[in-house]
């Protein structure tokens, strides 16, 4: 938690720097008078937190981790843009600080950070008659930022794998939500030939039946479709767009990622081909070789870093 000031300035009485104090602890801790506070939080770091999330859409509590900015507890009137971050298949909410310096990179910058979890096959959507990670993600946690942690109404959100399909999907789903919406790597047309297959095989992993998602991909196309970020391309209209994709030829090494990127080549290009028809503009970035791993997505992130920060209004 940050520091507090060992002494009022001049003309503040005690009874006024109290009360700040007291508001900044409960910010802090996730807790806000009035309300139906989040559960406690717990302190990583000077500014990383996890907080534990009571989630009508998913029947449980979730973790969030945020990162506050460098002037939260010092500035008790001021409200931030938040960069959401989603994570990849068969990770956790964990990941972006794991396997990135995001915390020292946005040490400075005004703006909150903001991993919520998507269970362990990483896929935000609402599913068939089970978890709503959509709405957890894109209604329930901005709830809770706004409320418990001043967080303004301007919004980003860049993901990973099937983060980057959490990305571009709640992005066509709820437009205007966003700001900006950036994919690395991400599954961008689910019903592209070869897709559903590479999805079911994604749930499978977790030991859930493939159809607990969005049923039968034939039986259920209109389901698979209202999912799919290249069918709901039209609502990203507005909203400040990266997309990238390696080819995953001549990977070396583990061919595993570089297979996994070349299968996800063909429906990044579709989708993008749909975007250009549409006139809704976007940045691209399509590299021959590559593979599905945080080597390639962290440069990605780096890349699209002036986009998020134009849409969030902080520096570059």
């Amino acid at each position: 938690m940050p520091d507090l000031p060992h002494r009022p300035a001049a003309g503040v009485s005690r009874r006024t720097l109290a009360r700040a104090t007291v508001a900044s602890l409960a910010a802090l801790s996730g807790a806000a008078a009035g309300t139906a506070p989040a559960r406690a939080a717990r302190r990583l770091g000077p500014r990383t937190l996890d907080v534990s999330v009571p989630s009508a859409a998913l029947g449980r509590s979730a973790p969030v981790r945020l990162i506050l900015p460098s002037d939260f507890g010092t500035r008790p009137e001021k409200r931030y843009p938040v960069l959401y971050l989603l994570h990849g298949a068969h990770d956790d909410y964990t990941s972006w600080t794991r396997e990135t310096d995001i915390e020292a990179f946005t040490a400075g910058r005004d703006l909150i950070v903001a991993m919520p979890d998507a269970g362990p096959t990483g896929i935000p959507s609402v599913w068939r008659g089970g978890p709503d990670y959509e709405t957890f993600q894109v209604k329930e946690v901005p709830a809770l930022l706004a409320r418990d942690y001043r967080a303004s109404g301007v919004r980003a959100v860049a993901g990973v794998s099937t983060g980057g399909y959490g990305a571009m999907a709640h992005a066509a789903r709820h437009p205007g939500a966003f700001a900006a919406a950036a994919s690395y790597s991400g599954i961008l047309d689910t019903t592209a030939p070869g897709v559903p297959v590479i999805m079911d095989a994604i749930v499978a992993r977790e030991n859930l039946p493939a159809a607990s998602l969005w049923g039968n991909p034939l039986l259920n196309l209109l389901t698979w479709r209202d999912f799919n970020p290249r069918a709901r391309a039209t609502g990203l209209r507005g909203t400040a767009l990266y997309v990238s994709q390696g080819s995953g030829v001549g990977n070396g090494g583990d061919p595993l990622p570089g297979i996994l990127e070349s299968a996800l080549w063909p429906s990044a290009q579709g989708f993008a081909r749909t975007l250009s028809l549409m006139r809704v503009p976007a940045t691209t970035h399509f590299y021959g070789g590559g593979g599905h791993d945080w080597t390639h997505w962290r440069p990605e992130f780096a890349a699209s870093w002036p986009i998020l920060a134009r849409a969030l209004g902080v520096p570059e």
